[in-house]
């Protein structure tokens, strides 16, 4: 999709043709300039001609629980980047925690999930991460991280009329604050009415810790959740797994969440990758509980998804686990775990090319 020259065709367009064009970009999700039918046709000739609309992208299922779809996506200059649609059953309990009080009833059973990523690559080279060990190559800008919720956006709209993305989570390849300007670009077009129109409390955005990006968003107009990959309990175990925890340790990173709660008053999450042997012991949850006990803070244990260097927790590990913090008094969930049959774990999915897969342009 190139929307770049977008404004030069429209110049000497009425303005009521703007208007039009971003009702068929980002309502209607029109994938060929022939479907915007009302506009004349030697405009959308030009439009096709100057502004492609098409996303041309690989397809990786998940065939036996059809859950999760997995894509990656070819950009202009021959990069490409992975995203994910995860579909699941409405956790109402956990919507209302984390969209407080007057959150929107829904009454479908189950939620469309967009993973997007902010970055080719990622920078940070966490131990238990297969995007790390791809290195690195550029951030993305605002329109192609976009690109790819628009992507699914068109997908669901093949499926069924009443299908739509639901959340939106800045959990996918790159560290979200590490390309900041774009992201929070994006993140407010996707917001917009008058695009995208999905509410900030359906968005969320994961960091390892970087403390000046928690800063920023804390001033941001945009109230969306905010997530902390943890992953540890000490700073000596946490620096092992993560090299960025040797600048960002955990008292500075507490302190950036507490004033973040103090003047946004929204209730924060902490992401804990459950590895067999690594951070899974009661000594692990015992410490974790201090860190954890206050009141909007909640933990998310999360099972990992093997790159090959570490284990999965067993489920009963995992199990009491969760009862020692809940015994501690401390909010915790289970995320379940989708998409393992098409590698649809951190940056996984460029490293398993051979996988099902159908291409979608």
């Amino acid at each position: 999709m190139k929307l770049n020259n977008l404004s030069q065709v429209l110049k000497d367009q009425p303005k009521y043709r703007y208007v039009q064009v971003n009702k068929f970009l980002f309502q209607d999700y029109i994938s060929d300039w022939s479907e915007a039918s009302s506009l004349p046709k030697s405009l959308r000739e030009e439009l096709a001609l100057e502004c492609p609309l098409e996303i041309k992208a690989d397809i990786f299922e998940d065939q036996g629980r059809k859950l999760s779809k997995k894509a990656l996506i070819y950009l202009e200059d021959g990069e490409s980047v992975e995203t994910v649609l995860i579909r699941q059953k409405a956790d109402k309990k956990l919507e209302k925690d984390m969209e407080g009080s007057d959150a929107k009833a829904d009454a479908r059973a189950h939620r469309n999930t967009v993973c997007i990523s902010s970055q080719i690559g990622c920078p940070l080279d966490c131990s238990f991460c297969a995007t790390g060990q791809s290195g690195f190559k550029r951030n993305l800008s605002a329109e192609e991280i976009v690109e790819q919720v628009v992507f699914w956006q068109r997908l669901l709209k093949q499926e069924a009329k009443d299908e739509k993305v639901d959340n939106i989570v800045f959990m996918g390849m790159g560290e979200p604050f590490l390309n900041y300007n774009e992201f929070i670009k994006a993140a407010k077009f996707i917001n917009n009415p008058e695009t995208l129109n999905i509410g900030a409390r359906r968005m969320s955005v994961s960091t390892a810790g970087i403390t000046e990006g928690i800063k920023r968003l804390a001033g941001e107009k945009l109230q969306m959740n905010l997530a902390i990959s943890l992953h540890a309990s000490t700073d000596t175990l946490r620096r092992k797994l993560m090299p960025v925890a040797k600048k960002y340790e955990l008292e500075d990173i507490f302190r950036a969440v507490d004033d973040y709660i103090k003047k946004t008053g929204r209730r924060v999450m902490f992401e804990y990758l459950m590895m067999k042997g690594v951070n899974d012991s009661q000594a692990d949850a015992e410490e974790l509980s201090i860190l954890m006990r206050k009141p909007l803070y909640l933990i998310n244990l999360i099972p990992y998804n093997e790159t090959g260097r570490f284990q999965a927790s067993t489920r009963e590990t995992i199990d009491h686990f969760k009862n020692t913090l809940e015994k501690k008094g401390v909010s915790v969930t289970v995320r379940l775990s989708f998409g393992s049959d098409i590698s649809a774990a951190c940056g996984q999915l460029k490293r398993s090319v051979g996988a099902k897969k159908k291409m979608f342009d």
